[in-house]
């Protein structure tokens, strides 16, 4: 028994690491998740010894590495059932097309492969191979059963990779899976199995070849709280305009440009929506007429004819069985009386209110949430811990 403070047990993870090359990621993860006072037990597979040494991740995390499925030395010889007995989370990062086609089929051909089949705690992976492996039909097969039977999916994001191709496939960056991983163990599956919809950052409306309208949306706002309903559990769908931040954990995460790209990515994917969140600042008008080319300088005045864009949020709310909709009103003046007004226009549950000279470009933000209920102020804080505030404060509208 202890004295004085309280004691607080630290979490334990068992980070699986599995062949490839971005095993080398998986060595900042270790450090960063251990930094963060978690626990943390490696167990890699033959392959992934290739790429990075054990001894590597010993020395980062202080405990020893296993490998090997007919290990003597463990307790019993029973390290694929002791070692999944005392984690409270096991994340496989990275993992790799044949480690996931062996999971969605329960083979047990290695020690880590075993270790997640004899688990009782909860289970990520964080994909990551080349873009065509990702992209073909078997692997995708293979992360639809996975996703069936509870396992959550971080990733993967898209860039350059070992290969030289550009595409879908790296593995999320040790930084984001670190946050996931104590996001996980710190807050409740309050969205659990709920399919969510995020519209985040601003939207470009092309002039001519290389000019555009856009306005001074970071994303910031949007991505916390995509980041914020992962770790509600919920299954995240973010639909994200031209902005300069690294992507949250999101399952499926849809790049566009203009309003019209963005409304067509969101009527994609509403049916399947339990709840839509519009964050995005779209652009309220586009040109009508864009310039193929580049329009000349010249020492006359310019003009261009401005149309309206198509209202995202309002015909999501107008749908014949609508999800639970969520809409943001950014204000200059007047902001409840306007916010309010913008609320019953739409037929919106809840809408989220900030002025937005205060809230533009901020890490920080105050809120005011405006429902059937009347007002309900968020004070000034991290756009992170709003993003919580609001997750939770949506979940407990729609179980209502």
């Amino acid at each position: 028994m202890t004295t004085g403070a309280s004691h607080v047990l630290k979490k334990r993870l068992l980070l699986g690491i599995t062949g490839g090359i971005a095993a080398y990621k998986a060595a900042e993860l270790a450090r960063l998740l251990t930094q963060g006072g978690i626990d943390v037990q490696v167990v890699m597979t033959q392959s992934a010894c290739r790429f990075v040494g054990p001894v590597t991740f010993q020395s980062l995390t202080g405990n020893p590495v296993y490998s090997d499925l007919w290990e003597t030395n463990a307790a019993q010889n029973m390290a694929h059932i002791n070692l999944s007995r005392t984690v409270d989370m096991i994340l496989v990062a990275p993992a790799s097309a044949d480690f996931i086609a062996g999971l969605a089929h329960g083979l047990a051909d290695s020690l880590l492969a075993t270790l997640c089949l004899a688990r009782d705690c909860s289970l990520m992976i964080a994909p990551a191979m080349n873009r065509q492996m990702w992209e073909n039909p078997a692997t995708q097969r293979n992360l639809t059963m996975l996703r069936l039977d509870g396992i959550k999916i971080i990733g993967p994001a898209s860039g350059e990779q070992a290969c030289g191709e550009i595409g879908i496939g790296r593995m999320v960056e040790a930084s984001v899976l670190a946050e996931t991983v104590q996001a996980a163990f710190q807050t409740s599956s309050s969205l659990e199995s709920k399919n969510v919809l995020v519209t985040a950052g601003p939207t470009f409306e092309a002039i001519d070849a290389v000019r555009g309208i856009t306005n001074k949306s970071s994303g910031k706002m949007g991505y916390a709280i995509a980041q914020a309903a992962v770790e509600a559990n919920a299954k995240v769908t973010l639909v994200s305009g031209p902005t300069c931040l690294a992507p949250p954990a999101v399952d499926k995460l849809i790049h566009v440009v203009s309003a019209d790209d963005m409304l067509h990515a969101v009527q994609a994917e509403i049916s399947e929506t339990d709840i839509f969140i519009s964050v995005a600042a779209v652009a309220d008008y586009r040109v009508a007429k864009i310039s193929s080319r580049k329009i000349k300088k010249s020492d006359k005045k310019f003009s261009v004819e401005l149309i309206p864009n198509p209202d995202i949020l309002l015909a999501v709310a107008s749908l014949p069985r609508p999800p639970f909709c969520v809409g943001f009103a950014a204000e200059t003046e007047d902001l409840e009386k306007n916010a309010e007004m913008k609320r019953r226009k739409k037929n919106l549950p809840l809408l989220v209110a900030n002025l937005a000279q205060d809230a533009i470009g901020s890490d920080e933000s105050e809120l005011i949430l405006l429902d059937d209920t009347g007002k309900h102020v968020l004070p000034k804080a991290s756009k992170t811990e709003q993003a919580r505030l609001l997750i939770k404060h949506i979940s407990l509208l729609y179980k209502r």
